[in-house]
């Protein structure tokens, strides 16, 4: 399996029921693009870091960017399971992409943007082996009963 390409797709992750991440802009380094594919109805939502629509995205045709989500996406996670968390049915010498069933959705930038600015603050932290407060949920060592 092929490294995923950070710099194109700095972000992604499956939540809140949807694969949604920030892709990088082609043609202009100070925008990204907030893109996100909901599961079930495949509602596809793509528009700018300042909220301004992509204008390559059509109600139930992806755009580049969520093409590039869904490619990094099954890098990161394997086609499996994207499939199997967006209950897309991905039929013989099919792709991700070609089997979606896009409906047009709600934009949800702002969600997916703010959770990755919360995302990069974590390497704005000094190193330490002190535990995070945010983070104290994970078991640290044995689990005592």
């Amino acid at each position: 399996m092929n490294p995923r390409k950070l710099a194109k797709v700095p972000f992604l992750e499956l939540s809140e029921g949807r694969l949604q991440g920030v892709v990088s802009s082609g043609s202009d380094i100070e925008r990204v693009y907030v893109s996100s594919i909901s599961a079930g109805d495949h509602g596809l939502s793509c528009s700018t870091n300042n909220n301004r629509p992509c204008g390559g995205l059509r109600s139930n045709y992806g755009c580049k960017h969520i093409q590039a989500l869904l490619t990094e996406a099954e890098k990161q996670f394997g086609s499996e399971r994207v499939a199997r968390y967006l209950s897309i049915e991905i039929p013989e010498q099919g792709s991700l992409f070609s089997a979606l069933h896009a409906t047009e959705a709600p934009s949800r930038a702002a969600e997916v943007f703010s959770s990755f600015l919360r995302h990069l603050a974590y390497l704005e932290i000094p190193v330490s082996t002190e535990p995070l407060p945010e983070m104290q949920w994970f078991p640290a060592g044995p689990v005592r009963l």
